[in-house]
């Protein structure tokens, strides 16, 4: 079953990629003979053109976060393997990779900034303000939440923080030689990618790394402070670019052993246990909206036009390469929700740790079939993780400090923005209150319930920025953004509305969850009204 699901997988997604892909090419008109954003506004610190192979593993690295991993076992465990399967097929291939692709495509039609400049050219100005709001306060969630669960990862197992921290500081030597030095990239890849994979086994079985990276998660936190801010204000070449590279090819080990898994496993420990439908509620939870805000970065996220539009259409060498880093990261960001649903499958329940236990569990037995120890495989698994993690990570903080940079018309420099990036997300880590319960939480995790609600209704927002933009300025046909634009708005907002209820419910009101909720609501509201007439004067303006 593993295999035929992942063998289905695979082949609707090359077909889709092949098909559905060069239907957008030709929906946006792509020109290679037009120069991009990297080029004609290159300045060697945020415009920057990049080998595609180098932009994809930095694409793909930074969209994926652990969404693609967390979010299907989940919503597998909640409502059977099936449902969440179907969703994350269907969803990475035509509504996640449309979504990608065309905010890649728009914010590189707009010298590169944001989704919020698109919206403020062809919408309006408060409309873009509307919509800036709205990003930076999801933006700032995902900084505090991702630095909690990087540091918490780091602090869980020595190996996979020497691991990381070594490929951060190879990272910055792989900029030096392939931008400063002209090496080849070939040379560097076949260098360095097995230095990183070598370091996970050695740090397992080192002393050393044992002592020497055994930090307390307090202090791993406020190390990755230091690392995030110099990541946000570095050149992409000489940190962000390359270390997404290097971390992109753990990713695509991790998809390789997954495949081999998925296809290969047989026998005692490869049963699968979930069933395939276990009802349309869970507890409390109905299918739908829930499913479909649960799987969240597995088959569709408003973060990836935040990535799309803020670091990666900004190191495209050419147009064509939005088909590839755009719509074909999404596709491979499906592939690793497939193989996620099918370590949840093989044990039916979630493990004590939570998903990503789960998965780097189930990874350890994929790893097996090739006879790499299993404790081995678990850290690869949870290393592949980690990148996921951290390269989401580093990026959010960049994206946060280009939005508020846009939202104040540049008067804010980069430092400054950083820093209030930094802060803010900070205070949601550090900030105590009570919870519905009444037991004392941090700040984000009395509000992390809405993340998944706030980071699909950013899609439905990109995707309605997508379809006034292609109607008005390309004249062409926006169904393919408005259909799941109508979906995803009215799935989230259902969502929304759902949690807003049943934390007004508690004894403790959860007014701290309550209050972001209605204030998110209401600007996704205000900002579809600002698109629908926006859209009006354009019809009135061709009668």
């Amino acid at each position: 079953m593993l295999a035929i699901l992942f063998g289905g997988s695979i082949v609707l997604f090359l077909v889709c990629y092949k098909v559905y892909g060069g239907y957008l090419a030709r929906i946006f008109n792509l020109d290679d003979t037009t120069e991009t954003p990297a080029e004609c506004l290159f300045d060697g610190i945020d415009y920057c053109p990049a080998h595609p192979a180098v932009l994809l593993g930095h694409h793909f690295a930074s969209i994926a976060g652990a969404g693609p991993i967390v979010g299907p076992i989940t919503a597998a465990a909640m409502f059977g393997w099936l449902p969440a399967y179907l969703w994350c097929v269907i969803g990475s291939a035509f509504l996640g990779g449309p979504h990608d692709m065309g905010s890649l495509v728009a914010s590189m039609r707009h010298d590169g900034k944001s989704v919020g400049e698109v919206v403020d050219r062809w919408i309006g100005r408060r409309g873009k303000v509307l919509f800036l709001c709205f990003t930076i306060l999801a933006l700032i969630l995902v900084v505090a939440v991702f630095l909690q669960l990087s540091a918490g990862s780091f602090a869980a197992d020595p190996a996979v923080a020497f691991s990381a921290t070594l490929y951060i500081f190879m990272a910055v030597l792989f900029g030096v030689l392939i931008y400063q030095y002209r090496v080849p990239l070939w040379l560097m890849t076949v260098v360095m990618v097995p230095i990183v994979i070598y370091a996970c086994w050695y740090g397992n079985y080192s002393p050393w790394v044992a002592d020497t990276f055994k930090f307390s998660m307090e202090t791993w936190r406020w190390l990755l402070v230091l690392y995030i801010f110099l990541a946000s204000i570095l050149p992409v070449w000489l940190l962000l670019q390359p270390r997404d590279y290097l971390a992109s090819y753990f990713l695509y080990f991790a998809v390789i052993i997954g495949a081999i898994g998925m296809f290969m496993g047989r026998g005692e420990g490869f049963d699968i246990v979930l069933p395939a439908f276990k009802g349309f509620t869970a507890g409390t939870q109905y299918m739908w909206p829930m499913l479909f805000v649960i799987v969240a970065c597995g088959a569709i996220s408003g973060f990836h036009s935040l990535v799309g539009s803020g670091t990666t259409s900004k190191q495209l060498r050419k147009e064509s390469d939005t088909v590839l880093v755009g719509y074909g990261a999404m596709l491979l960001e499906g592939v690793v929700a497939v193989i996620a649903i099918g370590t949840i499958m093989l044990t039916g329940v979630i493990a004590e740790g939570g998903p990503t236990i789960t998965y780097a569990q189930g990874f350890g037995k994929f790893a097996a079939i090739l006879g790499i120890d299993p404790k081995v495989g678990m850290s690869l698994g949870l290393l592949a993780v980690n990148s996921f993690l951290l390269t989401s990570l580093d990026t959010a903080t960049r994206l946060t400090r280009y939005q508020i940079q846009e939202l104040t018309n540049m008067k804010v420099d980069k430092y400054t923005a950083t820093i209030i990036a930094i802060a803010a997300a900070m205070a949601l880590l550090l900030t105590k209150t009570h919870g519905p319960t009444g037991a004392v939480i941090p700040a984000w995790a009395a509000i992390w319930p809405i993340f998944g609600a706030s980071n699909q209704l950013v899609a439905a927002l990109a995707l309605l920025a997508i379809g006034v933009w292609v109607t008005k300025a390309l004249k062409g046909d926006n169904r393919f953004a408005m259909i799941p634009m109508w979906f995803m708005l009215v799935t989230t907002v259902a969502a929304l509305g759902i949690m807003i209820k049943e934390n007004m419910a508690y004894e403790n009101p959860n007014y701290i969850l309550v209050v972001p909720s209605v204030l998110l609501l209401v600007l996704a509201v205000l900002m579809v009204l600002e698109s629908f007439k926006s859209l009006r004067e354009a019809q009135k303006n061709q009668l």
